[in-house]
């Protein structure tokens, strides 16, 4: 979709359900990994906040925990605005990416269904910036794609991926053409490759939380 486009920012939220295996989980999941060690009063950096979907679902759960989102969008930021009600104003929403980011320091962080727009070369820098704005101790938690980058094993879970959007109601052709488009254009790395990229920004304890077919979820601390 484009993300600058109102009409299709209208629909996002009916997207990643019909995508992402156990979308409704995988919140849940970031939810309570960051609860583990975000106090009740905390404060969350969200990246890649557009939507608000789950600035939600975290904000609902934890009433006293304040927020920042991050968004490249400003459509996509009004639709997180929108989405939010009045649990917005427990929320400052930023239109950028990492570098524009409040420094914090922040007690938890998320960034799910993001980093898998960026080179990895970009990817690194995004992992240490946020990482630079974490407490000692903090969570990252984080979800995208990711799968095996050889031509075989990429094109099976690519069709994993159209099989499980076919049964969830989304057209065949239009399956079809976004795993040609992932395939040819996404710079989905392999689960390996990320796992290395958590740790060279300089987390550690990096556990993998969420699998979902193409997708992988990962939590990570900022050393103590």
């Amino acid at each position: 979709m484009s993300f600058s486009d109102p009409q299709a920012v209208a629909h996002y939220a009916l997207g990643p359900v019909r995508q992402v295996p156990g979308f409704h989980a995988l919140q849940q999941m970031a939810r309570l990994l960051l609860a583990e060690s975000v106090p009740h009063d905390g404060r969350v950096l969200v990246l890649g906040a557009g939507g608000g979907l789950e600035l939600k679902v975290f904000a609902e759960a934890q009433p006293q925990w304040r927020f920042v989102g991050v968004d490249p969008s400003s459509e996509m930021l009004k639709l997180a605005s929108a989405t939010l009600g009045p649990l917005a104003s427990r929320a400052d929403l930023v239109e950028g990416y990492i570098d524009t980011a409040p420094e914090g320091p922040y007690d938890g962080a998320a960034c799910l269904l993001t980093l898998h727009f960026l080179p990895a070369e970009q990817r690194l820098h995004t992992l240490i910036e946020l990482r630079r704005r974490l407490k000692p101790g903090a969570p990252l938690i984080v979800a995208h794609h990711s799968f095996p980058q050889d031509e075989q094993q990429k094109a099976r879970w690519l069709n994993r991926y159209a099989a499980f959007a076919v049964a969830s109601g989304i057209p065949a052709a239009d399956a079809g053409n976004a795993i040609a488009a992932i395939g040819s254009r996404l710079p989905a790395l392999a689960p390996e490759q990320d796992l290395a990229l958590l740790q060279e920004a300089g987390f550690d304890e990096v556990e993998l939380f969420y699998a979902g077919f193409t997708f992988k979820g990962w939590v990570a601390y900022n050393p103590s």
